[in-house]
């Protein structure tokens, strides 16, 4: 986390948390969610607008973290923003010899594998669980050929319950009455 955003939360204490506005999808991207979009339907089905300026995109990753409930935020300031998610918080990309990165930069070691109904591939990795990108099934492909990498069969719908996360804190809230 940015000492800026340390300094932020310790000056101002009780900023209330933000939900819904934020999402991530299936290929590690951002999305803004205003009122409209929110209004429009649940994320990913209304996505909202696509960050694309890199400084915010960097700061919102640096400052991504999850809390004890498995609910993923970016810590903007004093308030967190809850991410509303397509499908798990992290995005696997691979580089060479089949090194694993996160969409947030962050290099990951894989402690497992899995493979969901569909054919998604998923690392449990010591910075948490995530899917594999599209663009780099190829050379997970080869990982898993090459025993690196031996996937257990998943079902999607179990895998925010199995791995501890949360995909909507938006509408965990609403359902608590918050």
């Amino acid at each position: 986390m940015d000492d800026i955003v340390r300094q932020a939360i310790a000056k101002w204490p009780n900023v209330p948390h933000c939900f819904g506005w934020l999402g991530l999808d299936a290929r590690g991207n951002w999305y803004m969610r205003d009122d409209a979009v929110q209004a429009a339907g649940p994320f990913p089905q209304s996505k909202g607008s696509l960050l694309r300026h890199e400084k915010l995109i960097d700061f919102i990753q640096r400052n991504y973290e999850h809390d004890a409930d498995g609910q993923w935020f970016f810590q903007n300031g004093p308030q967190r923003v809850y991410v509303e998610l397509e499908i798990t918080p992290l995005v696997w990309r691979l580089g060479a010899g089949f090194s694993v990165t996160a969409h947030t930069g962050q290099p990951a070691q894989p402690r497992r594998a899995g493979v969901d109904e569909l054919g998604r591939l998923y690392l449990d990795t010591d910075l948490g669980f995530g899917l594999v990108h599209t663009l780099d099934m190829e050379q997970a492909s080869e990982a898993v050929e090459q025993g690196l990498w031996t996937p257990e069969e998943m079902m999607a719908a179990e895998l925010p319950q199995r791995f501890g996360y949360v995909c909507s804190p938006a509408a965990r809230r609403q359902a608590a009455g918050a």
